[in-house]
């Protein structure tokens, strides 16, 4: 009955030691797109950019020091996901645009070349997925159907 009792308490323990390791593993999860219509948002003819070049950084509050960096590409779908280890609640975290893998989409869209995210387990997510909005690159010239996407939205070009 001890070896038994010996084995549950073990087994307890080893679950511990996973969980507190699971609390400190997060993925941050976004994706990379060209905005197509230089409308500075996502529209329907919007594409996703694979082999875009994202990166994951994680500042002090106080001084601005960084404390934490992880590079990452978008996959086909233009999805990246980067993994963090650590909890990095007193920080601030950002995912920045680094570099498109498309020359004909490659300027930054202002406003959507940074999205900051939280990377802490003290925020009420059970998840460890943690998901950024999206970001930009702009095409250099509007693709021809534009105009009747904006119109469908709503949006007269050129009237601001």
């Amino acid at each position: 009955m001890a070896k038994f009792s010996q084995a549950v308490s073990a087994l307890c323990f080893l679950s511990l030691l996973g969980f507190a390791y699971a609390d400190s593993l997060f993925y941050v999860q976004g994706k990379v797109y060209c905005d197509t219509c230089r409308a500075q948002f996502e529209t329907k003819v919007s594409e996703y950019i694979p082999g875009a070049k994202v990166r994951l950084e994680c500042k002090d509050r106080e001084g601005g020091q960084p404390t934490y960096s992880i590079d990452g590409e978008t996959d086909a779908t233009g999805t990246y996901r980067l993994p963090v280890e650590g909890d990095h609640e007193e920080e601030i975290c950002e995912v920045v645009l680094v570099k498109s893998s498309n020359p004909d989409c490659a300027e930054r869209l202002p406003g959507r070349d940074r999205a900051r995210v939280l990377v802490t387990a003290n925020n009420g997510i059970s998840s460890a997925a943690r998901f950024a909005n999206s970001l930009g690159f702009m095409k250099k010239e509007a693709l021809p159907q534009c105009p009747q996407v904006l119109k469908e939205l709503g949006i007269v070009p050129g009237a601001v």
